[in-house]
């Protein structure tokens, strides 16, 4: 099973929302970390989730941003209210390097109804944690954020009632877009994860780990699309505009982009598998329309979430 790892900003809430019935066939599970207070959006989304029965893990106290959204906001406005009846959803509980083991455990006695998902992220005694929740049967999900635990902490979990999913970051972030390379290795988790001791995988899809809550013009317009090689390792296309020395002309430099993409899905060696979202860029780049750069992002999103459901269906 495959665990896209979210941030609950506007567009990626509007992904999973119109792509939830795809999410659910898919046997996918969205993990969702809020980095915003206002909750509107993600009541309509959890609204679409739980009518199409898509599984989901919400992240009762996120670590993302300067200033996290407060645990008790979650609990007090969607899980005792908005969310109450739903039956979809997973509460997670981030276990990082802060956290202390008594406040998880009122969380899992308090909601011992829900299933309960643990993010484990930078804690370091896995055996306390194991010895602390052994008298929970609550909790379903392991989920290890690869390179904040270790295998001897992993190891600590490997009851088989629990499913084990790995995340790992496949998108390297760049400082500037023009810094870009053509394209280089995403991932190959999608393959290796049973390698790994592990029942699923995950990723921060095109997006990558790190959060950041202010941005700027964007002197160079990137698309990122990944792609599966001849051995269906996973790596990842950075169409990188011509203009790049000033924050003007986004349009313009988004049809660069767009054309070198465009070029590369003429070409029968670049691998690139012909999503619904890659018809879309075909479609934009015939009507030499710019759509914005939230509607961009979400497709390319939504085109990594179709390349791992064709993955799946090909080797099952």
């Amino acid at each position: 099973m495959y665990y896209p790892f979210i941030r609950g900003k506007q567009f990626e809430l509007i992904l999973i929302r119109d792509k939830a019935e795809f999410i659910a066939s898919n046997n996918m599970h969205p993990i969702i970390e809020l980095v915003k207070r206002d909750f509107t959006a993600l009541k309509r989304s959890m609204k679409i989730l739980n009518e199409k029965n898509t599984n989901c893990t919400l992240i009762v106290n996120p670590q993302a941003g300067q200033e996290p959204v407060k645990t008790e906001d979650i609990l007090e406005e969607l899980i005792d209210s908005a969310l109450k009846k739903y039956q979809n959803i997973s509460i997670g509980y981030m276990l990082h390097a802060n956290s202390k083991i008594k406040d998880m455990l009122e969380i899992i006695k308090k909601y011992k109804n829900w299933n309960i998902s643990i993010i484990h992220n930078g804690f370091t005694d896995g055996k306390k944690v194991a010895d602390a929740i052994t008298p929970f049967k609550n909790i379903s999900n392991h989920i290890f954020i690869d390179g904040t635990v270790g295998k001897l902490y992993q190891r600590q979990f490997k009851r088989t009632e629990f499913n084990r999913i790995l995340i790992r970051n496949g998108f390297k972030s760049q400082r500037k877009n023009s810094l870009y390379p053509p394209n280089e290795h995403f991932s190959d988790l999608h393959i290796t994860y049973p390698d790994e001791g592990m029942n699923g995988f995950g990723d921060y899809l095109i997006v990558g780990d790190d959060y950041n809550e202010t941005g700027g013009p964007a002197y160079a317009v990137a698309i990122h699309l990944t792609y599966c090689d001849s051995n269906d390792d996973m790596l990842i296309y950075h169409f990188i505009s011509d203009q790049t020395d000033s924050p003007t002309n986004p349009g313009g430099k988004f049809l660069e982009s767009l054309k070198k993409l465009v070029n590369a899905t003429e070409n029968s060696k670049s691998h690139i598998f012909r999503s619904t979202a890659v018809k879309e860029y075909l479609k934009l780049y015939k009507k030499q329309h710019y759509p914005g750069l939230g509607y961009v992002k979400k497709l390319s999103m939504l085109h990594h979430l179709e390349l791992i459901a064709d993955y799946i269906k090909r080797t099952s």
